[in-house]
């Protein structure tokens, strides 16, 4: 899973929201860029979908257009899932955000510098990792007939073998490896795999479909060097769930996920209490990441509002999502278009061209 920056790139828009048939037209725009099959855009506006639109192709080569019911993979986006299905784990008393690492994951070579690192820690790239341990062994897994938990558990032992990349508990460096020993934690403490965890604390509270599958044909397909992939090969090991593999949904039920995260910083959400998606959401230390999230609040000069942003892609596909909670709005971006395209570069262009509307200086004044 390659690291994705998770600001704003320095792009200077101003320009208000969408008019009526708008949004068809960036997407529209976007794919005359020939390297991206298809992408769907979704936009939230007081907690609500308010529009969206889809274009584009299933797979190049098909005639087959892809639809908005289609399932999409978001890559590291699904970070902000995993960090919430720990902060739903530490509400109910089974996980703590000050234990140390060396008492949740009692681990045979554990370099001391990892000793007191923290699930927080972990989950907002501070903890000093690497963003991989031996891409190889990452790789191997995929023939491994051992149980998940049991590659992650030995993934999390190789990992905190290794020397830190980074002091810990200072700056951001992206990382992996924070969310895989988060999980394993995660199972070690209640016994359950990663993904029976995801699916009960998070996908049916919220009544999501998830489809964690690989793609066949005929479906949404994601593209290497613009050949279409279905089967094994078309995604991270499974393994690497936690860090944002195998999560393919439709756009409106990624919204699902993204109005619970705002909506839930004013005690409306379905997860967690206010006072748990507000530390989800909150930068740790000076280093500009949250929980699952990377947080910017000085963006547009002329009215600043904070945002929450995230970019994934598992090197097919491309997923950005960006939301104001503070304006109960937001925009989401999928394409099945991943390394060497053009597709990071226009959904990064469309995201802020929709949310500079919800930039309004009588809007942010108005935020609490």
């Amino acid at each position: 899973m390659r690291k994705i920056s998770l600001l704003l790139c320095g792009l200077a828009l101003t320009a208000p929201s969408t008019q009526a048939g708008e949004l068809d037209q960036l997407v529209a725009a976007a794919l005359k860029d020939r390297t991206i099959p298809a992408m769907a855009v979704t936009v939230v506006r007081n907690g609500k979908v308010e529009e969206q639109s889809v274009g584009g192709v299933r797979a190049r080569g098909s005639a087959a257009r892809a639809s908005l019911d289609d399932a999409w993979h978001i890559g590291s986006d699904a970070k902000a899932m995993t960090a919430t299905l720990i902060a739903r784990l530490v509400e109910n008393g089974t996980l703590s955000w000050a234990t140390p690492l060396k008492q949740m994951l009692p681990l045979e070579g554990m370099r001391a510098e990892y000793a007191d690192v923290t699930l927080a820690d972990l989950l907002s790239h501070r903890a000093g990792l690497p963003p991989n341990s031996d891409e190889k062994r990452i790789e191997a897994t995929r023939s491994d007939p051992r149980p998940l938990p049991a590659l992650r558990l030995e993934y999390a032992q190789r990992a905190l073998s290794e020397a830190p990349v980074g002091a810990i508990r200072t700056e951001a460096r992206y990382s992996n490896s924070g969310y895989l020993i988060a999980a394993a934690i995660a199972e070690r403490a209640t016994g359950q795999d990663f993904e029976s965890l995801l699916r009960q604390q998070v996908f049916q509270p919220l009544g999501m479909q998830v489809d964690t599958s690989t793609a066949r044909r005929g479906q949404l397909l994601g593209h290497k060097a613009g050949k279409p992939l279905s089967g094994a090969r078309s995604d991270i090991p499974p393994f690497f769930a936690p860090a944002g593999a195998t999560i393919r949904l439709t756009m409106r039920d990624w919204a699902t996920f993204a109005i619970d995260q705002m909506a839930g910083e004013a005690g409306k959400g379905k997860l967690l209490s206010a006072e748990g998606y507000r530390y989800l959401h909150s930068v740790q230390g000076e280093s500009g990441s949250a929980l699952g999230w990377g947080v910017k609040t000085n963006w547009p000069a002329h009215a600043p509002i904070r945002l929450l942003m995230h970019a994934g892609s598992n090197g097919y596909w491309n997923a950005l999502v960006a939301l104001a909670p503070d304006l109960q709005g937001g925009v989401l971006v999928a394409a099945n278009a991943g390394e060497g395209s053009g597709a990071e570069q226009q959904q990064m262009q469309i995201v802020m061209r929709l949310m500079a509307g919800f930039a309004k200086p009588d809007q942010a004044k108005a935020a609490p």
